[in-house]
């Protein structure tokens, strides 16, 4: 018999974006994702959404012990402006599920769960469709993105420790920040250590190592974005 979590065990998403054009009827600004009772997520949608134009869509993932809020917060002062729906999902635990050692599964079927949600009310732009997090989210949102690259256009990982996948799909742009002096997740072993490996796959990678720990200055995340909607698929 085949379980719902054995079907995701490889991390592989089923969600994809609808022809239509979304509901006519919709909320803007920072709402509950509405699919689960204890642990469940938040979408902003920008003011201004016209369902007569796509908007782009970022799903951000927060840090371990962190809540669906950090996720959102990680790009939400931009996406007014640029027109980008946020998905920010809250781990199933205290970090998503393969660094909580239970393998693909909870957490893969909740986003796949938020991005249905989302294609299916509101317009978007497959050319614009990203997966990103810091620290562990920025890792698991490596690992999502790489198994989902067929989905995901581009993925952001700012200050992200590893990546691991089971098998790989499509060839998503990659960007990467990681401070130099971070003492949580130390850049030899963590952002010098993957970058090379995306580039051995033949993936495109923007990275960028600035004086700083373990954190996002707002100028990198800038420019994470306009990275993100300058690239053309």
């Amino acid at each position: 018999m085949v379980t719902e979590r054995s079907k995701y065990k490889t991390g592989r998403l089923t969600a994809r974006t609808a022809n239509g054009s979304g509901a006519d009827v919709f909320t803007t600004g920072v709402q509950p994702l509405g699919l689960g009772n204890r642990k469940d997520g938040l979408l902003y949608v920008p003011q201004g959404y016209d369902n007569s134009k796509p908007a782009a869509l970022a799903v951000m993932l927060h840090g371990a012990g962190a809540p669906a809020e950090q996720g959102l917060s990680l790009l939400q002062q931009y996406a007014d402006e640029h027109n980008i729906i946020l998905v920010a999902p809250a781990s199933r635990k205290y970090s998503w599920d393969i660094i909580a050692s239970e393998g693909f599964g909870p957490d893969v079927i909740f986003i796949d769960q938020a991005l249905s949600h989302v294609f299916e009310n509101y317009s978007i732009d497959p050319a614009h469709l990203a997966i990103g997090g810091f620290s562990d989210g920025g890792s698991y949102a490596l690992c999502v993105g790489l198994t989902n690259g067929d989905l995901f256009t581009h993925i952001i990982a700012f200050s992200s420790g590893f990546v691991f996948t089971m098998e790989k799909n499509g060839k998503p742009e990659v960007f990467i920040s990681h401070g130099i002096d971070d003492p949580v997740l130390p850049i030899d072993p963590c952002g010098r250590r993957i970058v090379p490996q995306l580039k051995q796959q033949g993936l495109e990678v923007s990275y960028t190592e600035f004086d700083g720990g373990h954190e996002i200055p707002n100028y990198i995340s800038g420019s994470s974005v306009n990275w993100f909607l300058q690239q053309e698929k």
